[in-house]
């Protein structure tokens, strides 16, 4: 089997790294489906937000994870697209005009790559680099929302970007991390970006939809109408807050907190009766008492309802409040709540779903586990890249950081 036929997708959170393994197969019908062969998860340590905070830990997590992913396929690992999040990311609208160079004005892909690296030349913020160009439309010769100007007839072209940045640091400690491991990056990806390559669909992009991807430590938002990406936001509340809230509330530790969380916890107190308890010696045999269920549950959907009003915020600053027409699709570890969905409903006023992973093959169960959405969306992502290597690509990564890191990286070994 050659490296070319595996994509691996390496996602780096602050409670876990996850592990997918894909591979381009040739199905009945003759057509190239993806087939995830592989999905490991492991603690992650010395990562918090998102950020690095202790290399050597963080080191060791990614390695672990690896060997686990290697152990079950049996096949050696030698690159992966990595995920990168945290609060730290930064993004802009930039726009580049160039003027089409053959003298028929016939426009190619090397104009509307020229387009785009002249919306590149946006001064970032000191200390940031861009991450990905995303084309959102073009103009040609003043007639705009053009989806894709090749082979149309011009004189000046235009392109408007959504340009995404992160801090020159976090992104150096990331690839640092991970190419101490001995795996080579193919590329850095926004997780939620991922994410969402791995649950919606080209329509419901053009119709109106909202991904939230429900981390450890963060909750990640974007927002997509016809076609486009119209914003990203990194919410610093994840599902570990609720967990530290049911700890306090209950007087008990993290670990039972998190056990309690994840058998008996639901995101609403509707319906609850109030007779309704927990034994918390089921969880510690050091810890006594019984509590309510009802009193469980309003500690969680206290916490659920602040990043719903968070998201909403962030939808009232687009405009798109109560407006999105597909809705929103919950994703990630903290969208595994029962009854999530109602609370969403509800304080965002718009239809909700949660975001499995379509269009792929599998005999895997964890694909349809909400906590590996972002690195099997890292595997499609590389799919979708190596496929159109040879031509213009929507989602357009800058690998530049990374390749520049890279080489520092060299220069320093003995």
């Amino acid at each position: 089997m050659s490296q070319e036929e595996i994509i691996v997708g390496l996602d780096i959170g602050s409670t876990a790294i996850k592990v997918a393994i894909g591979q381009r197969t040739i199905g009945d019908d003759k057509k190239q489906k993806l087939h995830i062969i592989g999905a490991v998860s492991q603690e992650a340590g010395g990562i918090n937000r998102g950020v690095i905070t202790n290399i050597e830990d963080a080191v060791e997590s990614v390695s672990k994870a690896l060997d686990k992913a290697e152990k079950l396929t049996g096949i050696p690992i030698e690159q992966a697209w990595v995920s990168i999040s945290g609060g730290h990311i930064n993004s802009e609208i930039s726009k580049g005009v160039v003027a089409v160079s053959k003298t028929d004005g016939e426009i190619r892909e090397e104009d509307v790559e020229r387009a785009i690296e002249a919306a590149q030349t946006v001064t970032c913020p000191p200390n940031y680099e861009i991450l990905h160009v995303i084309p959102r439309s073009f103009t040609v010769d003043g007639q705009g929302n053009i989806k894709d100007p090749v082979a149309m007839t011009g004189v000046r072209l235009e392109v408007e970007t959504y340009i995404i940045e992160g801090l020159s640091s976090q992104i150096k400690n990331l690839t640092k991390c991970v190419y101490q491991t001995g795996l080579d990056i193919e590329d850095l990806v926004l997780a939620i970006l991922a994410a969402s390559e791995a649950v919606l669909t080209n329509r419901q992009k053009e119709l109106g939809v909202a991904v939230i991807n429900i981390g450890g430590s963060t909750t990640s938002v974007a927002v997509f109408e016809q076609g486009d990406l119209l914003t990203i936001v990194v919410v610093p509340i994840g599902s570990e807050h609720i967990t530290s809230d049911i700890a306090i509330g209950l007087r008990t530790s993290i670990d039972v907190a998190e056990e309690i969380k994840l058998k008996y916890g639901l995101a609403t107190a509707k319906g609850i009766d109030k007779k309704e308890e927990i034994d918390l010696a089921e969880f510690d045999e050091n810890e006594e008492g019984l509590i309510s269920k009802k009193y469980l549950a309003e500690i969680i959907e206290a916490r659920v309802e602040e990043i719903m009003d968070k998201v909403d915020e962030e939808l009232k600053k687009i405009d798109r409040s109560g407006a999105l027409p597909v809705g929103v699709i919950l994703t990630g570890s903290g969208a595994k709540l029962p009854k999530i969905i109602e609370i969403s409903k509800n304080k965002l006023r718009l239809p909700a779903a949660l975001g499995y992973p379509y269009d792929i093959v599998s005999v895997i169960d964890k694909v349809n586990d909400l906590s590996f959405t972002t690195a099997i969306g890292l595997v499609k992502w590389g799919n979708q890249l190596v496929k159109q290597r040879k031509g213009f690509s929507r989602f357009k990564s800058v690998n530049g950081a990374t390749n520049k890191i890279k080489k520092w990286l060299k220069s320093l070994m003995p």
